[in-house]
């Protein structure tokens, strides 16, 4: 019998890790979570904190007994928070701790509207204005265009997690545009993936969603490509390898 591939995720807080647990069914494969502690404030110090080399190394450690293939630092805000470069650099570092291929969910956003073909993208965030900003000045550093920017004004990352479906549904909905080739929903505190097939089939559009892009991203990264039907446009396609 053939051993899953295994993903490790590096998870701050508790808020919607049960998402990997989900996708894990639904893919076949193997998301084990270690979770790394921080203030869930969003607030670009306490972002800024949270995504420190020091505490991302810890939960590499604790990921590292079941020998992921590639890892992930789940968390989107806590990586663009840095800006373009200062991301790469976060994972860089964190790379060399982990001795594999390894990303995080603002780099996998990137990756993922390349994958499928859009770089015109419209952002429903939960985000505090000037966080979500933070994003906005990400993406339109490696080439995205963003024609639209909705933020819900949401303080933390646990009242995020406590979003109904029919909450997040109405987020996305609302934070659409005409011109966007794709809508994007950062924060990986936000369980998104179970309405992700009904958003894009109401839209017509690829929906990118943060837990959704760093799964897809951790498997690329390992050389996996399974496909679900049921995680969206970007779970459809042919994935290429990558090495970060």
């Amino acid at each position: 019998m053939r051993t899953p591939t295994t993903v490790g995720i590096i998870y701050p807080d508790h808020a919607a890790e049960d998402e990997y647990a989900l996708a894990a069914r639904l893919l076949g494969v193997d998301l084990p979570v270690a979770h790394v502690y921080g203030t869930d404030l969003h607030a670009i110090p306490e972002l800024l904190d949270l995504g420190a080399p020091a505490r991302l190394a810890g939960g590499a450690a604790a990921l590292a007994a079941h020998r992921p293939r590639s890892v992930m630092w789940a968390c989107t805000s806590g990586s663009f928070v840095f800006g373009h470069d200062g991301a790469q650099r976060q994972v860089d570092e964190l790379a060399r701790v982990t001795g594999v291929p390894t990303s995080s969910t603002s780099i996998a956003f990137v990756a993922a509207l390349a994958a499928v073909g859009v770089s015109r993208v419209a952002v429903a965030a939960s985000y505090p204005d000037d966080v979500a900003a933070c994003f906005v000045d990400y993406l339109a550093a490696a080439g995205v265009e963003v024609v639209a920017m909705g933020s819900a004004g949401i303080d933390t990352a646990a009242q995020v997690g406590r979003l109904a479906a029919a909450e997040v549904r109405e987020l996305a909905v609302a934070h659409d545009h005409a011109a966007a080739e794709a809508l994007l929903v950062p924060d990986t505190a936000m369980r998104t993936l179970a309405v992700v097939p009904e958003l894009e089939t109401r839209l017509g559009k690829p929906v990118l969603t943060a837990n959704q892009v760093t799964i897809w991203q951790g498997l690329r990264l390992a050389g996996a490509t399974p496909s679900s039907p049921d995680l969206g446009t970007l779970f459809m396609r042919r994935q290429d390898h990558a090495h970060q």
